[in-house]
């Protein structure tokens, strides 16, 4: 027989663990599939600014745990499986795991984030592992004294840009734009940073190397001008591709793919909330995602008690 719970939360970023948290405070038997590895996104980033109650910031992989032991504590149960499937089952929801297992939920909690797009280029997927990387915090170290390239423009590359020059002896970050995205405290530590070389209007078309990265060719957007940079490693953060595909078609997903819901977290659908990077209107911040996963499990709280709460039309 497949096992009951109120809620069942997919996904073990910041919001998935605190939806799990804000459920399992208000007595709601909660389940979290967590995935292969507990974290999400964050688990690669060496320092979260500006999350409250840590000044001089957090990383990523300090957080989630620490959210996932306060949920536990507050009783939660957590499985290391992914969601599957979901399907209405007499005002609940069927849901499958990746492990095989079946679960019925009176609701349910999408958190599954987001998976960093890929260039497209030449070289990437083939270099993969061998220079090309998505994870500045952990191989920075291999780079020391030599050069690494950052393509992007936001949060993401500045900040991996900064952990990248805290080793290698130089970091060319790439953007296609005339301006750096990212909030200007980041901005202004990479102006600051004699290590960090911004080359604007810049794009990258091709990964260089056999075994191993050995550089980059890029082509600057005014000129035309292509050229070859030499490069131990590369670094791609040119934005995120939202996990929902586990829903098909279920919800309504705005132009990007993110689940569109209302400023509660509620989809259309009765007792389907969305939270964190996979949602629409996210605002890209670690902080936004801990909101957004509480005001969803605050949302299924209210409609367990009263079914008639949910918005339709």
């Amino acid at each position: 027989m497949s096992a009951a719970f109120d809620l069942v939360v997919a996904g073990s970023g910041i919001a998935g663990l605190t939806a799990a948290l804000t459920s399992a405070r208000l007595g709601r038997k909660t389940l979290v599939l967590t995935g292969d590895i507990l974290g999400g996104q964050l688990l690669s980033i060496n320092k979260i600014d500006g999350y409250p109650g840590f000044p001089e910031g957090i990383a990523g992989y300090d957080l989630c745990p620490i959210a996932q032991e306060q949920a536990a504590a507050a009783g939660a149960e957590f499985s290391a499986t992914e969601l599957t499937r979901i399907a209405p089952a007499d005002r609940s929801w069927h849901v499958s795991a990746g492990d095989g297992e079946e679960y019925v939920a009176r609701a349910v909690i999408v958190a599954t984030g987001a998976g960093l797009k890929q260039l497209g280029i030449p070289g990437e997927e083939r270099l993969f592992g061998k220079g090309v990387s998505h994870c500045a915090s952990c191989d920075a170290p291999l780079l020391r004294d030599k050069v690494a390239v950052v393509v992007g423009g936001g949060d993401s590359a500045a900040q991996e840009a900064l952990t990248l020059a805290e080793s290698a002896a130089r970091v060319i970050l790439l953007h296609r734009g005339a301006a750096l995205g990212a909030q200007a405290d980041y901005c202004a530590r990479v102006r600051g940073n004699n290590r960090i070389e911004v080359r604007y209007n810049t794009v990258a078309e091709e990964i260089l190397g056999a075994g191993k990265v050995t550089g980059v060719r890029v082509r600057d957007q005014a000129s035309g001008t292509a050229a070859d940079l030499e490069a131990s490693g590369v670094f791609v953060y040119i934005g995120l591709q939202p996990n929902a595909a586990v829903l098909d078609g279920r919800v309504a997903l705005d132009p990007t793919g993110r689940i569109v819901t209302d400023a509660a977290m509620r989809t259309r659908v009765p007792g389907l909330c969305a939270a964190g990077a996979v949602r629409s209107g996210w605002p890209g911040r670690a902080v936004a995602s801990a909101g957004e996963g509480a005001a969803a499990a605050i949302s299924v709280d209210r409609y367990l008690k009263d079914e008639g709460s949910w918005p339709t039309g």
